[in-house]
């Protein structure tokens, strides 16, 4: 049977790996993904042809949320998982010149769209009795220099993850860091957010992953979300937050 999984933030790193781990993976399966670059989308498209179908749109827009729900149940008529992946971490900044209003469009991205989605698509994902895969950071329960906005933003896509374990009709969810990955937003840390809103110290760390070669590749994290959707997420850890390199994930 085909296996219909929704990801977000499709573009590029995280996102971008788990759909092509998915569709290079095996043939029974569809992707429905959304992203603000059509470049990207298509490039996906042309790759995987009618294995992959998109929205472009932003995540914290409900109209195409709900249109990233109806392409998903055109193409495949069901949801099986979805993958929150998209995500940001502007603003950088310590709390005492925090912007409130930043704090919110941040939210807005990290949070209020996982909800959204979550929300709008619980009844499709109640019949399949699927599973909501939330990418989180170690940031959710770390301090980092500068990163209150962010990390705080991880802290509620965890326990959201928790709330749905057990208010949501047998839906399994599930919060996953993904380690250190050498993203792009790894380099927006260090060229941009780093020098203006971290400490030296703080920063140092992250020049120094990437000077060691210690950032994780993506496939690596990607992988891990990539079983989550098509295999489901073990009873054991319905609800709960984990780290990628977590044994009980194996």
């Amino acid at each position: 049977m085909v296996k219909s999984v929704i990801v977000t933030g499709v573009s590029r790193g995280i996102g971008r790996s788990v759909v092509e781990q998915i569709l290079n993976g095996r043939e029974d399966a569809i992707v429905t993904g959304i992203a603000r670059s059509e470049c990207s989308l298509k490039s996906l498209k042309d790759q995987f042809g009618n294995r992959f179908f998109y929205v472009v749109g932003d995540v914290t827009d409900t109209n195409s949320i709900r249109s990233l729900i109806q392409m998903a149940l055109s193409k495949a008529g069901k949801i099986d998982s979805i993958v929150a992946n998209a995500g940001v971490l502007e603003p950088v900044q310590s709390i005492q010149n925090a912007n409130v209003e930043s704090w919110k469009k941040l939210f807005d991205v990290n949070f209020f769209s996982v909800l959204m989605l979550s929300i709008l698509a619980m009844p499709h994902l109640i019949k399949s009795q699927g599973n909501l895969i939330f990418v989180s950071s170690g940031a959710s329960n770390k301090w980092y220099s500068g990163w209150g906005a962010y990390g705080a933003s991880k802290a509620a896509l965890n326990h959201l993850a928790l709330t749905i374990s057990n208010e949501g009709d047998g839906v399994k969810t599930i919060s996953v860091a993904p380690g250190v990955v050498d993203t792009q937003m790894q380099v927006e840390i260090r060229e941009r957010f780093g020098p203006a809103g971290m400490s030296s110290e703080s920063l140092k760390r992250f020049n120094d992953l990437k000077t060691n070669g210690s950032l994780l590749d993506p496939k690596i994290p990607a992988e891990v979300y990539v079983n989550l959707a098509l295999q489901g997420i073990p009873n054991e850890l319905n609800g709960a937050y984990v780290r990628y390199n977590d044994k009980r994930l194996v």
